[in-house]
Formats: C-alpha cells, structure tokens, sequence
C-alpha cells in the first residue's frame, strides 16, 4: 500500500510540476525547454564564426603552448584585396573577399594558398573604413556573400560563375548604414536569411537556387520618438531551436529582434538605443537565452528565453542580469559558464564575465580589444593592434601561453581567426597567414 502510495504521489508531483511550467511565472517556464543552436550542414568551417556562428571549435589535439615566435607558417597568401572578412573553408576550399580598386572580390584559394577563382560582387565600400565587410558562407555547392551597399549573390563554388543576385535596399525599401553592409549571411536547409531593413521588410528569406523572396518580415518601426523604419544594423545573425521553433535572431539598427525562420513573423523585439547607432556584435547564445551589448549605450543585457503560456504559442524573453562588458564588433564567446571577450570604451582590455549573472570575474587591462576563438581550451584572442595571443583562462586570471604580432596594424585587425584541421588561419587585410597550430 505504502508504495502505489508513493506511485500516485510521484504522478501527481510531476502532473504538478508540468502544470506550473505552463502556466507559471516565467523562470518556471523557462526551465521547461531547451534551446540550441542550429549547426551547418556543411563540413569544414562554412561560415561566419563556424558551423554554430558560436566562435567556438571543436579541434582537438592542438598546441597548449606556443614558442616564441608563434607557430610554424604553413603558407601565405597575398593579393587578397583590403578587408576586414575571415575565410570560410569546406571540401577543400577556401572563400575570402576583399576590395580591389572599385569591385568587391570573391576569391576562391585551395588548401595550399593557391588561387583558383575570383569573380566580382558589385562595387567596393570607400566610404570611413574602407574594405571588405562580411563573410561568406559555403552551402551545397554554392557560395554566398552581401557587400557593402546590400547586394546578395550566389556564386558556383567549382567555377566562381555568379548564379543570381538581389539588391536588399533597392528591393526592400532599405537604407544604407554609416559604415556600410556588413551582415555575415545565414543559410540553413531551407533558405538565404538577410536583414533587409526596409520599408517594405526587415528580414528576408530568399530561395537558395533562385534568389526568389520565400518570405519577407513586416518592417519595424522603432518605438524611439521618431517612429522611423529601423534599418539594418552591423550584426550578423544566429539560428536557435526552441519550443519546437527555429528562431532568426539578430539586430535593426536599434533593436534585438527574434523572428519565426518558417514564415519571417517577429516574435519579439528588445530596444537597445545607443549614441552612434551602431549595434554590431552578434547575440552571444549560452543555453538558456542571449546577451547582447553595445558601446556608448546602455549596459549589456542578458535576456532568458521563455517557453510558451500555451501549447503551440511562441516563446518570449525576460531581462535576466546586466553587465558592464561592452564589446563592439568583436563578438564573444560562451564556454563553460563564462562570457569571454573584450571591452570597448568604457574599460579597456579583455575580460572573463559570469554568464549567470553579468559579473566581471577577472580582466586583462593591457591587452588591446579584439576578436575571439575558442579551442581546445584555449583561447585565441586577435587584437586590433596585430598581436596574436593564445590565452588560457583559469578561475582568476588569463595565462598567457604564447603570443606574437601578425602585423603592424593601424588599429584595424578586425579579421575573426579560423581553425580547422590544425591549423590556424589569419587575415590582415591583402594577406591570409596559415599556422600549423597541431600538437606533434
């Protein structure tokens, strides 16, 4: 009797606890469901931060030190026009932009440096920081990439023969931003996502083999007093699975936006005003929601994702904690409870970030800011000023485990490193350096 006593109690604990998940508050809800992000599902490192855009690899067996002058060089490739993009590599390609006189360039190298096939994007970005702004992505054979002014095209990746094109702020109603287009494009089995912007869309799906228009989003207007259309920002998008959803994550100029993937409805949007408009990392996912932070505005916010009120109702966000941490373009990345990246005004250098709560546990102040990669313990810290460290992040500190300077740069070393392979890729500008970065 005691134990179907204790049967019964169990069902109806659980049938309770299942009751207060639904129709609790939200922490209730949001301990419910759980979230991913959605991988490519293309081999090698296909696009922007990787097959997740996490900024995070999963390489193996690399060098836990460095010697003094930095890894063995592999290769180097040259010619490759002025930039700020990263290559993308898969079957044994690699993808890479950049300005040369007035045209946007493709390149397409082998896996030993050596040019197979360039081809044209529209016009270069001359405007303040000029050079090549995304990234491109590889998918099923074909090659993607926006430049600078909202052209979006499809490229063979065998041949470089553009396949189709679409101009986002011609066709959406769109206008350009102060430093020009830089959206890394996302694409998953079903379509092209672009942040268009415009009077007519802020987010687009387009047919993958066409370049046709699948879905547009309705434009946003921003809540600010001028009841604008909010354009497109610098922020390149993520894809994450949730409540049964797959959620288009990104930023307008003003604003964090959650948009459905399956039909371009927005589902939610969070205001992040900030004194030059420029939003420009991308959302930094750490399992249970996004945080999301820009200069000269205000403190970065973390927001917990949320699961439905209803079944088949959309998942919503609650503001969770806020951080100092005001990266820019660098982007962050998420590895075992921490938030790991680089400050940009406000507190200079490096810093590690408590993902459950925004505090700052420990920072590197005389490092200069940059972009990150994740490896094999390891982080992979490229400073705007050229240096290269490799950096091992312990409970109270960042050890430093080798470091040397790429180039001698003007404060413009905004290339994200790639791993892939053993081995390490870097870009400054008209030169893309390959390390062998493999434990012997």
């Amino acid at each position: 009797m005691k134990t179907i006593r204790s049967i019964a109690l169990s069902i109806l604990l659980g049938a309770a606890t299942l009751l207060l998940a639904a129709t609790g508050g939200p922490e209730a809800r949001a301990a419910s469901a759980q979230a991913s992000l959605v991988a490519s599902d293309e081999p090698g490192w296909p696009q922007f931060r990787g097959p997740r855009r996490d900024g995070i690899s999963d390489e193996r067996g690399l060098l836990q030190a460095w010697p003094g002058s930095g890894p063995a060089v592999l290769w180097t490739a040259t010619h490759l026009g002025n930039g700020f993009s990263s290559p993308v590599l898969s079957r044994d390609r690699i993808f890479i932009s950049g300005d040369i006189g007035e045209e946007l360039h493709l390149f397409a190298l082998d896996l030993s440096g050596r040019l197979v096939w360039t081809a044209t994007n529209g016009v270069s970005w001359k405007n303040p920081y000029p050079g090549a702004r995304a990234t491109a992505a590889y998918n099923q054979g074909r090659v993607y990439l926006q430049n600078a002014h909202g052209r979006v095209a499809s490229f063979d990746a065998a041949s470089g023969r553009e396949l189709w094109a679409v101009n986002l702020l011609e066709t959406f109603g769109g206008k350009n931003i102060t430093w020009g287009l830089s959206e890394c494009l996302l694409i998953d089995a079903k379509a092209v996502y672009a942040v268009a912007g415009g009077s007519d869309a802020l987010v687009v799906a387009l047919d993958k083999v066409t370049g046709k228009t699948l879905w547009k989003s309705p434009p946003l207007i921003d809540a600010g007093p001028e009841q604008s259309v909010d354009n497109a920002s610098y922020v390149s998008p993520i894809l994450v699975e949730y409540a049964g959803k797959r959620l288009l994550i990104g930023c307008s100029l003003r604003n964090l936006f959650c948009a459905d993937a399956a039909d371009g409805r927005l589902l939610w949007t969070k205001r992040i005003p900030t004194t030059y408009n420029v939003l420009a990392m991308m959302p930094t996912f750490t399992g249970d929601g996004v945080f999301m932070t820009a200069p000269h505005g205000p403190p970065g916010r973390f927001y917990r994702f949320t699961t439905p009120t209803k079944p088949g109702g959309d998942p919503g966000v609650e503001e969770a904690w806020t951080s100092k941490l005001e990266t820019c373009q660098a982007s962050l990345v998420h590895v075992d409870g921490k938030l790991y990246g680089s400050f940009y005004q406000g507190r200079k250098g490096w810093a590690a970030v408590d993902a459950k709560t925004g505090e700052t546990l420990y920072d590197a102040p005389d490092f200069v800011k940059g972009a990150v990669l994740w490896a094999d313990g390891r982080l992979y810290a490229y400073s705007e000023d050229g240096w290269l460290r490799l950096l091992h992040p312990t409970a109270d500190k960042f050890e430093v485990k080798g470091q040397f300077r790429i180039a001698e740069a003007r404060n413009d070393a905004w290339t994200h490193p790639v791993i892939l392979d053993g081995r390490l890729y870097i870009r400054y500008h008209g030169k893309l350096t390959c390390f062998d970065v493999k434990a012997k």
